[in-house]
């Protein structure tokens, strides 16, 4: 073998070599940096009220005569009691301001599935879903009258085993509501008495009952509204 021959000989054997070392170092050993566990930080939402497992923040509204309260799957329920069966927030919450979102279903029974009694500034006041023989819509109370007669009053069929998706804004101007995509209360505050009815006054700072009537509700949010 010539010394040129020798020459590129070995430079061969030196590319292959070194070839090799990085091959095993890409798939054979990993720095220490790379051994290190990759720490997964889980977000909170910080709107949602019900965890979907249990009543933490919540209280079971003693009514008296309430049906049993539970959680199911990812949903609360309210049995059906002789009167209201609900639930009250614990924690603080906003007098004026806030949007509140929730799906709500009527499981079985004729009245309403879903009632929130919410704060407007000093004031109270509930929205009624499905009241009043199962259909009526509105806000207790105005002026003393009930959300079956006053301007607010509205009527709607509601299906049985059906989710509908609720949303409540409160502001110090008005109170609005929609059911799915339709609006079902624009209420211009004014100078204008708002109140609750007798029978949900444990629902106050914030609670959300049925009446003689099994109802389901879940995906409970709430929202500050920027000024």
């Amino acid at each position: 073998m010539t010394a040129s021959q020798k020459y590129f000989f070995n430079r061969r054997c030196s590319i292959l070599i070194a070839f090799m070392i990085s091959l095993n170092g890409c798939s054979g050993h990993k720095s220490p940096e790379n051994n290190k566990a990759v720490k997964i930080i889980e977000s909170r939402d910080t709107s949602l009220l019900f965890d979907g497992k249990t009543l933490n923040g919540w209280e079971i509204t003693n009514f008296g005569p309430q049906g049993p309260v539970y959680v199911s799957g990812d949903k609360i329920i309210l049995g059906m009691g002789d009167g209201c069966t609900g639930i009250t927030w614990k924690g603080t919450f906003p007098r004026m301001g806030y949007e509140i979102t929730l799906d709500a279903m009527r499981v079985a029974g004729n009245d309403f599935f879903c009632g929130m009694t919410f704060p407007v500034g000093k004031s109270y006041c509930s929205l009624i879903i499905g009241g009043w023989g199962g259909a009526t819509v509105g806000l207790s109370s105005i002026e003393g009258q009930d959300a079956a007669e006053n301007e607010t009053t509205t009527l709607h069929n509601f299906d049985k085993d059906r989710w509908y998706h609720i949303r409540l804004i409160v502001t110090d101007v008005y109170i609005k509501s929609w059911i799915d995509s339709i609006q079902v209360v624009d209420f211009k505050i004014g100078y204008k008495k708002l109140s609750i009815r007798p029978e949900v006054e444990l629902s106050k700072p914030f609670g959300i009952t049925s009446w003689n009537t099994t109802a389901s509700i879940k995906n409970i949010h709430l929202y500050r509204l920027e000024k």
